[in-house]
């Protein structure tokens, strides 16, 4: 069983979780995996995953067989089970817990070369809601604080399997980093009695300079102090809390924005991996002790989304530091995307 230990220095929890050592080479390589018997994920092959959570299957075929267009699974080597208690415990001055939480992949095509960025847009919405669906499940289990959502796409990224797939991890504590949103997005709205992340996008579309693509409900951007080179946030244009609230017509208007990022990286940067993340709040399910637990989250808090190209390597100064070295500037990398042609359909990307 895994467990979550907490760095007293900087109040940051680690999963340890050793048995994910163990997992079986196909699960291991970093080489990318060819379609067909080999992938766990390809239709045909469900008798390799764990039996699934959910599935949608236009034709009405049975459970865990062929004939679906998008399936949901538990990871077969999860860092976290759902079974135990979340009931902390102390060694000495430390602090831990065992390793209770979710960890699911949602397996978004049964084609294996299928990837966001070639389209059509109309096949991004289920997965959408896909995981507006898995996300409120998981929060109705008042053990699990936080759910992240999350992309990793190509090897230096950390995929461990090319098959397109997204997952969840839902933690029973609100990560750090996490927190420190939580908490500046809280005081700038006790001082300014605004949302700070609509104020972020106000000065964004006031400038322009910056944008790469905007509909009616959704923007996407360069950040003003973008990480990474070709770094994108796509917040929704009006301010919305919650991520699963999210209507059909705001399905379809992020379909279209995240296809059209995600194309265009393509002749930017070739075949990009990226990490896509979707930050949204954490349970606001009251916690005992804590009356005030993110009470003001409808207010305050903005979900959105963070998709970062892996072209360059966090090293030493950025670990040691906290900063990072970006050689691009923001508003060159949205001008490009914006600028840019797509090259021909049938040059695939891995978007």
């Amino acid at each position: 069983m895994s467990e979550l230990r907490k760095d007293p220095i900087v109040d940051r929890w680690v999963i340890i979780a050793a048995e994910r050592g163990r997992r079986p080479t196909d699960y291991e390589t970093t080489a990318p995996t060819p379609g067909g018997p080999g992938c766990p994920l390809c239709e045909g092959n469900e008798r390799m995953t764990p039996p699934e959570i959910w599935a949608l299957r236009p034709g009405g075929s049975a459970a865990n067989g062929p004939g679906w267009q998008l399936r949901v699974v538990p990871n077969k080597y999860p860092a976290l089970r759902v079974e135990g208690s979340t009931e902390r415990r102390g060694l000495g001055m430390f602090d831990m817990m065992t390793g209770v939480g979710a960890h699911e992949i949602i397996i978004e095509s049964p084609d294996h070369d299928w990837r966001m960025g070639d389209g059509p847009p109309e096949a991004i919405q289920p997965i959408l809601m896909a995981w507006q669906l898995r996300l409120s499940d998981l929060y109705r289990d008042d053990r699990l604080r936080y759910c992240v959502l999350f992309r990793n796409t190509g090897a230096e990224a950390g995929a461990t399997i090319s098959h397109p797939h997204s997952q969840i991890m839902a933690i029973p504590v609100v990560p750090g980093r996490v927190k420190s949103k939580l908490k500046a997005a809280r005081d700038y709205y006790a001082r300014k009695e605004r949302c700070i992340f609509c104020d972020v996008l106000a000065q964004e579309l006031a400038m322009g300079e910056r944008i790469v693509m905007e509909n009616d409900h959704f923007v996407a951007f360069a950040p003003f102090a973008s990480r990474f080179p070709f770094e994108l946030a796509i917040y929704p244009r009006r301010h919305a809390q919650d991520f699963t609230e999210m209507d059909e017509p705001s399905r379809t208007a992020l379909a279209e924005v995240l296809h059209h990022s995600l194309a265009q990286l393509r002749p930017a940067l070739g075949r990009p991996a990226y990490n896509f993340v979707l930050n949204i709040a954490p349970n606001p399910t009251p916690r005992p002790g804590k009356p005030d637990y993110w009470s003001t989250l409808e207010l305050d808090y903005h979900w959105h989304i963070e998709i970062l190209p892996r072209v360059t390597t966090v090293a030493g100064f950025e670990w040691g530091t906290g900063f990072y070295i970006n050689p691009v500037a923001p508003e060159d990398a949205a001008r490009f995307l914006r600028e840019t042609v797509n090259e021909p359909r049938e040059a695939r990307s891995d978007g």
